[in-house]
């Protein structure tokens, strides 16, 4: 059985996509919960990462660090990762990759923080560029490959890389097309996601630099869901 090691799920965007995957396909792991620390992390995490970084998964002396080489990793041993179809399988990797790699902006104006709803002041040039692809890969998948999922009708490693952004979605209000949002909302009424969404909300442990990133000057609190700290 795989072990998996994670961080704060209120936070953790990485570590949602592997949790997700593997979640959500019924493949059987152990979950390693490890908090972030204020401060830093890494030599907490240097521990069972070798980047000190979440997520990292372990197969029997076998360690794999990175959400996508997790997920590839898990490709060669389970079917299902990725879509049976040969044109679904290389677009859902080239937008998956896209996703490990870029969105630059939409990370760092939108940071995951699942118990909060947040209003931003205004979108910038950089963000609203990113919300305009976040919407064309969205439609584009749904429509070429019939849906529901992006590259199917089976949920598949394309989809966890974009759980987080679903959540992100909800957090910041952030504007999308209806299609988009349908797609967000679906991802975020998934079982494992589900799960993933009531055990953020119910963690008390509040990081100060996690709870600063993304509140500043452009944005507005309006609710927070989660448990008292």
């Amino acid at each position: 059985m795989y072990d998996l090691y994670i961080a704060n799920k209120n936070y953790s965007s990485w570590s949602l996509r592997p949790w997700a995957l593997l979640s959500e396909l019924g493949i059987p792991f152990r979950e390693h919960l490890v908090f972030f620390e204020d401060g830093s992390s890494w030599e907490r995490f240097r521990k069972f990462s070798p980047t000190g970084k979440v997520p990292c998964l372990m197969d029997e002396g076998t360690v794999v660090w990175e959400s996508l080489a997790i997920a590839e990793y898990v490709a060669e041993r389970h079917e299902g990762v990725w879509p049976k179809d040969a044109k679904a399988r290389a677009w859902s990797r080239s937008v998956a990759t896209e996703m490990h790699a870029g969105f630059t902006a939409l990370r760092g104006h939108c940071p995951m923080n699942i118990g909060l709803r947040v209003r931003l002041r205004e979108i910038g040039a950089e963000l609203q560029r990113d919300l305009d692809r976040l919407g064309e890969l969205w439609n584009e998948g749904l429509s070429r490959f019939g849906g529901p999922f992006l590259s199917g009708k089976n949920f598949t490693a394309v989809d966890a890389f974009f759980a987080p952004v679903a959540f992100r979605v909800q957090t910041f209000g952030l504007a999308l097309d209806d299609v988009s949002l349908a797609y967000a909302a679906r991802l975020r009424e998934l079982p494992s996601v589900r799960r993933w969404y009531e055990a953020g909300l119910a963690e008390t442990w509040r990081p100060v630099a996690h709870e600063d990133d993304g509140l500043g000057e452009n944005a507005v609190l309006l609710e927070d869901l989660r448990a008292k700290a």
